[in-house]
């Protein structure tokens, strides 16, 4: 496929300061290895996550190096700190609020200004490709010569822990360059081509941190980092520019960070060229997405090959996730190499023919308890065969596919196994979590669904329609076409004639689970599943009077009594709401698949409208995780890998169907 060498669109959001002190509005960096620079969009820590996490394994094995720069500025005989930590609800260290003139998002890259006494500070900072650096670059407009003091705070730890005590850390200084030693090693790096420049002796000394975020989650809320001023930069009348490199990896070199910064800028505009060129459209939530996207594909080492972070900051790479967010990610965004490398990361980790769930973020490993996790394998590798027309590679990849449908028809771990009586997948077994509905807390399996649930039966005659067409296009005679023609016979017990509705699951022993949740819409939504259209009328009814919202559908209906409509707290309330009526934005996608194949074209773009516009709520050009049941409040991760996918995936075959209707309505107008 070919794309077009240049295109005008830039994704640009201007913040007034009263919108760029909101702490919920987040901005995530990454570095393509799983590592990241999080903040907000002010630049004030609010999670355990904030600041520089470096990926010691790719992209699992997450050390927190920096929690924030440490920034002063001194006009005249006045010093003024320019960064700004909360130390308890509302009260700060430092004054970089309230000196806050805005902020920005170029191609999602942050941009903070600041005026102290006629002064302009503007910091842009970014992460360089596969580098565990994130880099600061400070451009001050005075009329007078002024001084800015740079160094950090720094933490040294796991990412998904806290300091009850700041760490004890040996600072090392050399010049323009400090060595921090600790449990593992930070380097800090000054640039300046401006400036005078003072190498301070650091004074290392203990800062209190509060989180926010971490607080409303029930989780640890605060703790004792390591600050240290390093260097003082003079700049002569009229300014100059300053750059501060904090790198978690050892031999980081970068001559020039401004020229790096722009290397980035241009990979990024590269980006949207290459998606407005896969999909035709050159809107702003097009552009937004493609590039959002590019945050949650990173470089594994152990399997090598490509994989999917399912959700910034505290998720590793997951594979239900990966898959289901597959199309979004790469083929949607025209990222054919990266899909092919994708797929063949989790195909060289099947293992009796399941795929990975998550692989672990110590780097220990990896989970397989996941029933839909290789199905949605199978179904991501015809979407990517039809896509980009790679035959060599379904060649290469069929004997594992069939290797993988094998070992269903056989039975494998956790008791999945093709029923005998049916054709359909039986799975589960006691105290095990195995669909995408996977909340296990203290040994409680929330919503165990073992059995036949409706989804999985559909991602199973997915997987052997995949077989089947992918056999016929290499010229060779399927090997599941009888059990692919058996199952389709038995799906139909799925629908209740009397309630008039699927079932969400059949047990065991054939008996049907009436819960109201999202799984027949997925289901329906693929592309082997039997129905009719008054099943499909009556599906999408019940979806809009029962799950829909302006974010996402319920996962479970709040007519149902175990309905949780407050999604929030400590992780066992968390946990227990998680899918019992919190609202989850990935299954829409699938909906707006059903409206479009009913040709409701205008009710499928307002389906989407509420989350287009979340885009700029809470991770600043993505998708959250979850929302609330009642108050639709964002929760889980601000950033998350299937929310954006499917998002992005429905917004272009929606925007392509208003597209066509256009040109029909055009030509009926002019043959009149």
């Amino acid at each position: 496929m070919t794309f077009p060498s240049h295109t005008g669109l830039v994704v640009s959001r201007a913040f007034g300061p009263l919108a760029a002190r909101d702490p919920d509005l987040e901005v995530l960096l990454t570095d393509g290895l799983g590592g990241f620079a999080l903040t907000s969009l002010a630049g004030v820590p609010t999670r355990c996550y904030s600041g520089l996490a470096v990926s010691h394994e790719p992209p699992v094995r997450r050390w927190q190096h920096l929690v924030s720069p440490l920034e002063a500025l001194e006009v005249g005989d006045e010093r003024v700190p320019l960064h700004a930590l909360e130390i308890a609800p509302g009260v700060f260290e430092g004054e970089g609020l309230t000196h806050l003139a805005g902020a920005a998002l170029h191609d999602l890259l942050p941009e903070r200004e600041q005026w102290v006494r006629g002064v302009r500070v503007r910091r842009r900072s970014f992460t360089p490709r596969h580098m565990g650096t994130v880099v600061f670059l400070y451009d001050v407009d005075a009329r007078d010569s002024v001084t800015l003091t740079l160094g950090g705070f720094f933490a040294d730890r796991d990412m998904h822990a806290v300091h009850r005590e700041a760490p004890e850390l040996r600072f090392e200084a050399g010049g323009r360059q400090v060595r921090i030693r600790g449990e593992r090693e930070t380097w800090v790096t000054l640039h300046t081509p401006d400036g005078g420049v003072e190498v301070l002796t650091p004074q290392p000394f203990a800062q209190r941190v509060y989180y926010r975020h971490d607080e409303a989650r029930g989780e640890p809320n605060h703790e004792r980092v390591t600050g240290a001023a390093l260097w003082r930069v003079t700049l002569p009348p009229g300014g100059g520019r300053v750059a501060l490199v904090v790198s978690g990896l050892p031999g980081v070199r970068m001559d020039d960070p401004w020229a790096a910064y722009a290397e980035e800028a241009t990979r990024r505009r590269d980006l949207i060229r290459r998606a407005v060129g896969a999909t035709g459209l050159d809107d702003e939530l097009t552009a937004t997405l493609a590039l959002a996207a590019d945050a949650y594909l990173v470089r594994r080492a152990r399997p090598e090959g490509v994989s999917v972070i399912a959700g910034y900051p505290w998720f590793a790479d997951w594979g239900r996730d990966s898959m289901i967010a597959l199309t979004g990610l790469t083929l949607t965004t025209g990222r054919y190499e990266d899909a092919r490398s994708l797929l063949g990361t989790f195909l060289r980790s099947l293992r009796r023919g399941l795929t990975p769930n998550n692989f672990h973020d110590d780097g220990s490993g990896a989970g397989y308890n996941t029933v839909d996790g290789a199905l949605w394998l199978a179904v991501a590798l015809e979407r990517y065969v039809a896509a980009s027309g790679d035959l060599t590679f379904a060649r290469e990849a069929l004997p594992r596919l069939r290797e993988l449908l094998g070992w269903h028809v056989r039975g494998t771990d956790h008791g999945i196994r093709v029923d005998p009586a049916d054709g359909l997948l039986l799975a589960g077994e006691p105290g095990v979590q195995l669909t995408w509905m996977d909340v296990k807390v203290e040994g409680w399996v929330v919503t165990p669904r073992h059995g036949r649930p409706v989804e999985v039966q559909a991602l199973w005659l997915g997987a052997l329609g995949a077989e089947t067409r992918l056999s016929e296009r290499l010229g060779e005679p399927p090997e599941f076409g009888e059990a692919y023609t058996r199952a389709r016979a038995s799906f139909a017990a799925f629908w209740q004639e009397e309630s008039g509705a699927f079932a969400d699951a059949l047990g065991g022993d054939g008996s049907p689970d009436p819960s109201v949740r999202p799984n027949a819409a997925i289901a329906l939504a693929l592309l082997d599943t039997p129905r009719t259209p008054a099943q499909v009328e009556a599906l999408v009814r019940q979806v809009e009077a029962q799950l829909l919202t302006p974010l996402g559908l319920h996962t479970l209906s709040p007519r149902d009594p175990r309905y949780r409509g407050n999604y929030g707290g400590p992780q066992l309330l968390r946990d227990a709401a998680y899918h019992q009526g919190t609202v989850w934005p990935w299954p829409l996608g699938s909906f707006v698949d059903l409206l479009l194949e009913r040709g409701e074209v205008g009710r499928a773009r307002a389906a989407l409208t509420g989350l287009s516009g979340h885009v700029w709520e809470a991770g600043l050009g993505h998708v959250s995780e979850v929302f609330a049941g009642d108050s639709l409040k964002p929760g889980g991760c601000p950033f998350q890998a299937w929310s954006v996918a499917e998002l992005l995936r429905a917004h272009v075959r929606v925007s392509r169907a208003e597209r066509d209707v256009e040109k029909t309505t055009k030509a009926t107008e002019e043959s009149v």
